[in-house]
C-alpha cells in the first residue's frame, strides 16, 4: 500500500524552509520539505495547511503543486506530493523536527536530503530558472 504524504515548499524574501528530521525519525538528520501524511477524506491542501501548523506553528497557502514522487523505503512506499506555498505569518516551533533553514536556491543542492526529496528540489531548481529566464 502507498502512503501518499504531502510537503512545502514554503517561500519567503527568496528562500525556501527545508527542515532537518530528528534523530528519533525514520532517516534521521536528513533535510526534507516538511509535511505530512494524508488522512482520510482529506484533500492535499488541507492537509499540508494542518500539518505545518502542527507541526512548525507557520500558516501556509498552497498554491502550485509539483510532480509527486513514489519512493521506496524498506518498510513502505510513499507517495511524496509537493507543493509550492506562501508564508502567511507564524513564528516556527520546531515540534517534530531538530532544526530548520531558510536556504537560497543555490544552497539547496549542498544538502543531505531524504531520497523522496531529491526529484522535487531538481524540479523547484529548474522551475526557478525557468522564471528567471
Amino acid at each position: 500500500m502507498i502512503i501518499k504524504v504531502t510537503c512545502a515548499i514554503i517561500e519567503q524574501y527568496g528562500r525556501v524552509l527545508v527542515t532537518q528530521r530528528s534523530e528519533s525519525m525514520s532517516q534521521a538528520l536528513l533535510w526534507e520539505f516538511p509535511g505530512g501524511k494524508l488522512e482520510a477524506g482529506e484533500t492535499e491542501k488541507s492537509c499540508l495547511i494542518r500539518e505545518i501548523q502542527e507541526e512548525l506553528n507557520l500558516n501556509i497557502t498552497p498554491s502550485r503543486r509539483l510532480t509527486p514522487v513514489v519512493q521506496q523505503y524498506p518498510d513502505k512506499i510513499i507517495e511524496l506530493i509537493p507543493y509550492m506555498c506562501e508564508y502567511n505569518g507564524g513564528t516556527i516551533q520546531l515540534l517534530e523536527h531538530r532544526t530548520y533553514h531558510w536556504a537560497t536556491q543555490q544552497e539547496l543542492p549542498n544538502y543531505d536530503w531524504c531520497p523522496a526529496d531529491v526529484p522535487i528540489v531538481e524540479e523547484y531548481l529548474r522551475l526557478l530558472q525557468a522564471e528567471q529566464g
